[in-house]
């Protein structure tokens, strides 16, 4: 395994996307070979559920792995094409 060195350190920036869905994104702006492995980063945290129910319109993944972590209460994704998941908080294992 080979290790990189922080570039820059950047603050997420707030936006939306889909139907209206508030987030925050972290990485996903700029030069994806500056990322690589990784397309985007968002943060979806939000107490006012009218800033994310909406949801996002028609979005096949094709292929790329979604990472969905959780810090409290599930998370319920879906694509286009009709593949689901739900996501729990990440539990400590000792």
């Amino acid at each position: 395994m080979s290790l990189r060195s922080t570039l820059e350190t950047r603050k997420a920036q707030p936006t939306m996307e889909g139907a209206g869905v508030h987030l925050h994104r972290a990485f996903g702006f700029q030069d994806p070979s500056e990322l690589d492995p990784f397309l985007l980063f968002d943060d979806f945290r939000n107490d006012v559920p009218a800033h994310y129910l909406q949801g996002f319109p028609w979005h096949p993944h094709r292929g790329i792995e979604t990472i969905t972590f959780v810090l409290s209460e599930t998370v319920e994704h879906g694509d286009s094409l009709g593949n689901t998941g739900a996501s729990a908080p990440a539990m400590s294992r000792g």
